[in-house]
């Protein structure tokens, strides 16, 4: 079994794709279920941003089950079919543990070092791990992920003066458009990245600021803390003309403003520009508001020129926590293979205390009902003893039958030729006759 990576993301996809294939909430729950019962597959864990759509599994196939999977299980690739398979990376061993280090650390962003990522991925094996798709090897991993993503971030400069998507719109809006000091932005959404957003914006000195949400008592709660004002999305026509910058990033499957919508609030503005950032996937604007005049609508795709004099001033911080990739990866590779390698004697040990566990509450039972303590430590001897060397017995009876030499030399470096009480080799019963089963008593 491998630890495989399948997706895609802002590199290989369009969002006009990736929002096709996005996955969050209760859909993020079901994808893992469906994940777990495919027939190759063991663990499994699903990364969905607004830049990326990621599988994490350990699998006993070449990783293509899950690339049939991806194609066809979410309603919104209706269409894409074989088509998808175009835009998917797939990385396999160590190069899909280089890979999960690289994203969490934030040197496969579009923002290079954005600290967004790490708590995504965090959220990710949170997720995975309580509905039950996460097994021994993947939870390593993403530890060993956490670990090394703060040791990048700890001993390099990748995550100097942080900047996310969400602060690269608000500067874009600064540089490009309009003093925040003279602007009323309205904020479209109430989660992680619209927080940041009205952060920033109160750093900037926005004049003005409308926080719409679908559950009100969240868009109070956003506002409250950064004095802004909270609407329902419901009110968004009424107070869509008010706003020179709208910044949407909403969980939405659809678009939650359309065409006529932007066109009646520049009606109601006399044409004055309006600057939209959606920073959401699926998008929140829908793709033909661009066409309006005197609208200027940005994406996160568009994102990627504003934000490359950042990505250049962290390519240095970004070589050096590279660097600690690597060696880390080397370690968890070396920790995978020597688990490998002792499976065998813990098997070993795990069956040597059931065995004990076993026998000695018929011993205690047997006590317990007033058998004799001389009979019961016989009883207690004997079948433990059986239990124990049963299994080895028999594989170096065969072994020595088969003509395998190999097995024996092996045994005589683990037991070396001890007499046994008696002055034999081994208990007959031991060497060739059936174990007495746990459950019958031995009068």
């Amino acid at each position: 079994m491998s630890i495989h990576v399948l997706g895609l993301n802002h590199q290989t996809a369009p969002v006009s794709l990736r929002e096709r294939v996005a996955f969050s909430g209760d859909a993020t729950v079901a994808a893992l279920a469906a994940l777990r019962a495919l027939p190759r597959v063991h663990e499994a864990a699903l990364l969905s941003t607004c830049n990326r759509t990621e599988i994490y599994a350990v699998t006993d196939d070449d990783g293509s089950t899950l690339a049939d999977w991806l194609a066809t299980h979410p309603a919104d690739t209706a269409g894409v079919g074989e088509g998808l398979h175009g835009y998917l990376y797939r990385h396999t061993g160590s190069d899909a543990v280089r890979h999960l280090f690289r994203v969490a650390t934030g040197l496969d962003s579009l923002v290079l070092g954005e600290p967004q990522i790490l708590g995504q991925v965090k959220d990710a094996w949170a997720t995975a791990r309580s509905a039950g798709s996460l097994g021994g090897q993947l939870d390593r991993l993403f530890q060993q992920t956490f670990s090394t993503a703060k040791r990048a971030r700890t001993h390099t400069r990748i995550g100097a003066n942080p900047v996310s998507v969400a602060s690269t719109a608000v500067r874009l809006a600064q540089e490009s458009f309009a003093r925040l000091e003279d602007s009323t932005v309205l904020l479209i959404g109430a989660g992680e990245t619209i927080e940041l957003a009205a952060r920033h914006l109160v750093q900037a000195r926005v004049r003005r600021l409308l926080v719409a949400n679908r559950t009100l008592s969240h868009a109070q709660e956003l506002a409250s803390r950064h004095g802004g004002v909270a609407l329902p999305l419901t009110e968004l026509d009424k107070h869509l003309g008010e706003a020179d910058v709208v910044l949407s990033a909403t969980a939405s499957r659809e678009p939650v403003l359309h065409r006529p919508q932007v066109q009646q609030a520049l009606a109601q503005r006399r044409h004055r520009p309006m600057l939209l950032l959606d920073l959401a996937v699926p998008r929140d604007i829908a793709a033909d508001v661009a066409g309006i005049d005197d609208v200027f609508l940005y994406t996160v795709d568009d994102l990627q020129r504003a934000i490359e004099d950042n990505r250049r001033s962290r390519r240095e911080a970004a070589i050096e926590a590279e660097a600690i990739i690597d060696i880390q990866v080397a370690r968890f590779m070396e920790s995978t293979a020597a688990s490998a390698r002792t499976a065998p004697l813990k098997r070993l040990r795990a069956h040597g205390e059931a065995a004990r566990d076993e026998a000695l509450a018929r011993a205690r039972a047997q006590l317990a009902s007033g058998e004799a303590p001389e009979s019961v430590l016989e009883y207690l001897a004997h079948t433990l003893t059986n239990r124990l060397l049963h299994a080895p017995t028999v594989a170096l009876r065969d072994a020595a039958l088969s003509g395998n030499t190999e097995l024996a030399r092996a045994a005589e470096r683990m037991f070396p030729a001890v007499p046994a009480a008696g002055g034999a080799d081994a208990p007959a019963d031991v060497a060739g006759a059936p174990v007495p089963p746990l459950a019958a008593n031995r009068k």
